[in-house]
């Protein structure tokens, strides 16, 4: 009958749906974050909403600003707590860890589900075959009432990545790779599909990072197949009954693009744009003044393992801040388990809050005017780190490490080699 996400809307309104209906459906999961909520509660108010529809099915993350650091925003804190309490809504409270990682952690995604968050990276979710997208405030605070919501079904594009990744080449590269060549308007308000040889291999941490950036295409979703790493992530996480959904045979797609990887090379993104995405060779040796890995798009275990083994044994430059922030507590629990973060401090890193802080700039690590900031985040346009005045670069968490050692932009596979 259709693609994955004509199949997942299909199944949730009772009837067949196919780009461009305009349907009404039932909200498997709603997330907000601190950043967002206050919004949703004067709405949730102004609209008469007197108690949640599923508080099961409803979970704040106070993420963007944790700690707090200001009072005004411990005062939006305090909001949301009383909030949560009063509607018995799920509450991941400071130092929880970001909510695109919190979110799925806590087996709260499903294949063939349907989640939405006052985030725009709510499209992280799609790596477990759900379709995951990011709404307004109002939207959320009408789907807490209703316990729906309402959209427009989108036309897809399909990406079929084959090949395999050369070493020091990681999913970050594939997801600069995908919005450089899409562009940050190529499909706007498509679902992407997002499959092939490449994909397969990827871990579900590594899948994560490329759903994450499917919406700085412009897109509604990018969601991938139901195979068994995901089930296998799901093992623990729950205990709820779903169903993986893949597109019909017959589905039709408004694109369908076809791109071997095997010869690709480490991506970064240059300022200001996230689409201004160019091979290293282009950018290898610019200064960098503060090296960022964290956030939803690369701050996993996998994430720091790749890194601390670049950093074993090193040290970062002088001239060089590294910052390192956990996406969730379990998360900086295991990379102590591990000894990660300790390879990552004896190199020289400062270990901040698991949260979003540093990548929207609303705490640790706010760069100076004319700094040059090297990122693992999914966003570079100006002021984007809390400074209009600082120039932001996007990479991977193994060209993150390597150009913090090296004082400059380096390439990763000069390890490997």
């Amino acid at each position: 009958m259709g693609t994955m996400s004509e199949e997942i809307l299909s199944a949730h309104v009772g009837k067949d749906v196919v780009a461009g209906d305009i349907v009404i459906v039932p909200v498997d999961f709603i997330m907000g974050q601190d950043g967002t909520t206050s919004l949703t509660i004067q709405a949730f108010r102004n609209m008469g909403g007197k108690s949640v529809h599923d508080p099961d099915k409803f979970a704040i993350v106070i993420d963007h600003n944790s700690p707090s650091p200001l009072e005004s925003v411990s005062n939006i804190h305090d909001q949301i707590r009383e909030f949560s309490e009063e509607h018995h809504a799920i509450l991941y409270d400071i130092g929880e860890g970001v909510c695109h990682q919190i979110v799925p952690e806590k087996g709260h995604v499903l294949p063939g589900g349907l989640v939405i968050g006052a985030d725009s990276h709510t499209c992280t979710y799609g790596a477990l075959n759900s379709f995951a997208t990011g709404v307004g405030s109002t939207d959320l605070a009408a789907a807490l009432i209703s316990g729906k919501t309402w959209m427009k079904a989108p036309g897809t594009i399909k990406l079929i990545y084959s090949g395999s990744l050369p070493a020091g080449v990681y999913s970050k590269d594939v997801a600069l790779h995908m919005v450089g060549k899409l562009t940050a308007n190529g499909a706007t308000y498509k679902a992407l599909e997002i499959q092939g040889d490449v994909i397969d291999s990827l871990s579900i941490e590594a899948r994560m990072t490329i759903s994450n950036m499917a919406v700085e295409t412009g897109a509604k979703v990018g969601i991938m197949r139901c195979d068994s790493m995901v089930q296998q992530y799901l093992k623990g996480r729950t205990t709820e009954q779903y169903r993986g959904v893949d597109a019909t045979e017959d589905a039709r797609y408004d694109k369908i693009v076809e791109d071997d990887l095997s010869a690709l090379s480490p991506q970064v993104s240059k300022p200001h744009e996230v689409d201004n995405v160019v091979p290293i060779a282009e950018v290898a040796g610019t200064e960098v003044d503060e090296v960022f890995i964290g956030t939803c798009t690369n701050g996993r275990l996998e994430d720091f393992s790749i890194a601390a083994r670049l950093l074993a044994g090193k040290q970062v430059s002088r001239r060089v801040r590294l910052i390192v922030a956990p996406a969730s507590r379990e998360i900086m629990l295991r990379c102590i388990e591990e000894g990660i973060l300790d390879k990552m401090v004896r190199a020289g890193a400062v270990i901040v809050t698991p949260g979003c802080g540093p990548c929207v700039g609303t705490c640790g690590g706010i760069p100076a005017d004319g700094e040059v900031v090297l990122s693992t985040a999914n966003r570079n346009f100006k002021g984007r780190m809390g400074n209009s005045n600082a120039f932001i670069y996007l990479a991977s968490p193994a060209t993150a490490a390597y150009s913090a050692i090296n004082g400059v932009i380096s390439d990763p596979r000069e390890v490997f080699e």
